[in-house]
């Protein structure tokens, strides 16, 4: 915060999630970040009276540091790890500097990953889970998926979780009702703006784009009111490109994004149905990207790492930055760094980077604790739940639009949690062996 003041601003998201905050509505625009529900921009509505966004990025930091002590205090009770273990657990998360940059960003992501695993410490924290926490766990999931729609399947990984357990029914219905009444409430909110029930707009526009870097039409044969919406020939080097390309059919087509998100769905199932595998490949090969080495940039334009310099950056001339200076917060103008402060950052951030290699590592410990063999107490069901919530994080993104190096960082942490809980796992039944009696002669 004193080498970049007073914040990340982006131009169209972060304005896009203060331009809802202020007139607290459903997002339901099409827009970079109209693409999600409302959760951050009611944070921006909290926050509004102090008319900061320094103050915002403030609180985003603290709960970086949240996050990195939930992770270490779940392994310190349900593991028998010494500290040093459940620190190192809690590293990427804390000193990763991508999250630090995140963090000073007036973004989603941050609050999105705080409530993630919010969640997954109520629902841990105890080997048998009591309806209160389930309920509590089933909150804060639904308070992420209305953050980002990606944490949906979560309530549904969270449930699964229980009911594979064995805790009874009682903790199962507990969580299924506080997860899923809040998304049903948004939805008819939804619904009295824009007329549908959804939470928030572009899904169909989303899987469509998905869809594009294989689409043939030869094989698709779409009815004539899709064809419109067929490749166009002009090719571009991420799935997401084609959602703001102006030469992508959706965007020549009449009404654009916003009047053929339904049309772009019926054609993203039609694609994926006929040319299942060609599918399956390129989420494959984009999922793949996130174990690199060196990170590579995608989209091309984009900047995946190392983004911290000593920068002087100005806001476009636009009205509606204008209105959120005046009507949020006196402090918006473009980012500028402070030596040396920033010059620390600048050298700091290329050994503070866990590499994709290393992400691979930490999934397959995980993997192996929470797909492996029962270890005492339940714990492979511990391991479990969070390793399947990373891997759901890893792929979804990559399944319904583009893989994104930003979209990434949420995995890590989780990843981090279940590798912890895995290799307490293992310490616990290396123990118990060496306890155990010699076999009688």
């Amino acid at each position: 915060m004193l080498g970049y003041r007073p914040a990340k601003l982006y131009w169209v998201d972060s304005f896009t999630y203060i331009d809802v905050a202020l007139r607290m509505r459903p997002s339901g625009g099409y827009q970079p970040g109209g693409f999600q529900p409302s959760g951050y921009p009611a944070l921006l509505w909290l926050l509004r009276p102090f008319h900061s966004v320094a103050l915002v990025v403030g609180l985003q930091h603290l709960m970086g540091l949240a996050i990195g002590v939930m992770i270490y205090a779940v392994l310190r009770r349900r593991t028998a790890l010494p500290s040093g273990y459940a620190v190192l657990a809690a590293v990427p998360g804390l000193f990763d500097a991508r999250f630090l940059r995140l963090e000073h960003a007036v973004l989603s992501d941050t609050l999105f990953l705080f409530l993630v695993v919010s969640a997954l410490t109520v629902l841990l924290w105890s080997p048998a889970p009591s309806p209160r926490a389930a309920a509590a766990a089933g909150s804060l999931l639904a308070c992420a998926a209305l953050t980002r729609t990606i944490a949906v399947p979560l309530i549904l990984l969270a449930g699964a979780h229980l009911a594979l357990g064995r805790f009874g029914p009682r903790p199962v219905l507990a969580l299924a009702t506080a997860g899923l009444l809040p998304l049903a409430a948004y939805a008819c909110w939804f619904h009295s703006a824009h007329g549908r029930f959804s939470l928030a707009s572009g899904d169909g526009v989303s899987l469509w784009a998905r869809t594009m870097t294989f689409a043939d039409c030869r094989r698709i044969e779409p009815p004539p009111d899709l064809a419109s919406l067929c490749p166009t020939g002009v090719r571009q080097d991420a799935a997401s490109e084609y959602v703001w390309a102006p030469d992508s059919a959706i965007n020549r087509a009449p009404g654009g994004l916003a009047g053929n998100n339904d049309r772009a769905r019926a054609f993203a199932v039609r694609a994926i149905t006929a040319q299942p595998f060609d599918y399956l490949g390129d989420v494959a090969h984009d999922t793949a990207l996130a174990f690199t080495w060196t990170p590579v940039p995608h989209p091309g334009r984009v900047r995946p790492a190392f983004g911290f310099a000593r920068e002087r950056s100005e806001l476009p001339d636009q009205p509606a930055i204008a209105e959120a200076r005046t009507r949020y917060a006196g402090d918006i103008r473009g980012q500028h760094s402070v030596d040396p402060y920033a010059g620390f950052l600048a050298a700091y951030q290329y050994p503070a980077y866990l590499r994709g290699p290393l992400l691979l590592a930490i999934l397959v410990v995980g993997g192996v604790g929470g797909v492996g063999g029962v270890g005492a107490l339940g714990r492979r069901r511990a391991a479990s739940l969070p390793w399947a919530g990373a891997v759901t994080l890893l792929v979804a993104p990559v399944a319904v639009l583009d893989f994104d190096h930003r979209y990434l960082l949420p995995v890590i942490p989780i990843a981090c949690l279940a590798a912890g809980l895995a290799a307490g796992d293992l310490r616990e039944k290396r123990a118990a062996r060496r306890r155990e009696p010699p076999p009688h002669p």
